[in-house]
């Protein structure tokens, strides 16, 4: 009798610690399946967008504010920024014999976008523009002009009885990208040369005067239209210096 009864004990210790053991494996193999699950959940890296309420928080250390321009960039019904900026350096002064003293400094472009609970910066460019005090030899220097309508950014040049041109821009992959160039060379009131520049399309038009005798509104225009070679749109925070830009012999 007492022979069954340590039998019995026995085969219950052993099923006991069998289940114990299985218990203990089982949970071991989750606790590792569970922690292998956890590294191979990505880390997700958050990249904060920094927002100033006040426009001359983005001005930078030994510029000035020269122009502030409004308009809806982004068509979100909210009133967007261009900041004109212009330098402070003394050594740019100079004095012309005609004009007297000349602040030369260069200026440049600074643009936001208005997030309600601030101003977030998309693009900037402190040295792109020339001094609004540039030499214009027989006549006067170009006038810059820069406007936001219609969801575009203009940059206009006026010139007078040369006529003008000017460059259009869009917001895209977190910069401006040059999208039109328009321009006219005209003596006084008469039209000489219209060139118009679609660089989405890579589309090129020239409309030329072929009326010599003509004035104002007389013009025969004889239009002539190409094709571009472009490899990419040219971003308005790579431009160096609007001067400089040249379109295809243009």
């Amino acid at each position: 009798m007492i022979k069954k009864y340590l039998l019995f004990i026995g085969t219950i210790v052993l099923l006991s610690t069998n289940i114990s053991c299985k218990d203990s494996k089982t949970k071991k193999e989750s606790q590792e399946t569970e922690v292998v699950d956890l590294k191979e959940i990505p880390e997700v890296e958050e990249t904060a967008v920094e927002t100033k309420k006040d426009l001359t928080d983005f001005i930078p250390k030994n510029y000035i504010s020269f122009d502030t321009i409004y308009g809806d960039l982004n068509k979100d019904g909210l009133e967007d920024c261009a900041l004109i900026i212009k330098g402070t350096d003394k050594s740019k002064f100079i004095t012309d014999e005609s004009r007297g003293k000349l602040d030369r400094n260069r200026r440049g472009i600074i643009v936001l976008l208005n997030k309600k609970e601030g101003y977030e910066l998309v693009v900037k460019n402190y040295d792109c523009f020339s001094s609004e005090n540039e030499d214009g030899g027989v006549y006067f220097a170009p006038d810059l002009n820069v406007e936001i309508t219609k969801g575009k950014l203009f940059v206009h040049y006026g010139h007078g009885r040369y006529g003008y041109w000017q460059y259009m821009f869009r917001l895209q992959d977190n910069d401006l990208a040059l999208i039109g160039y328009d321009a006219s060379s005209n003596t006084g009131p008469v039209v000489n040369i219209e060139t118009s520049i679609n660089f989405l399309t890579k589309k090129k038009i020239t409309k030329e005067n072929t009326n010599e005798e003509a004035d104002s509104g007389e013009e025969v225009f004889e239009k002539k239209e190409t094709k571009i070679s472009l490899d990419k749109l040219l971003k308005l925070s790579e431009i160096k210096d609007f001067d400089e830009l040249r379109f295809f012999d243009e």
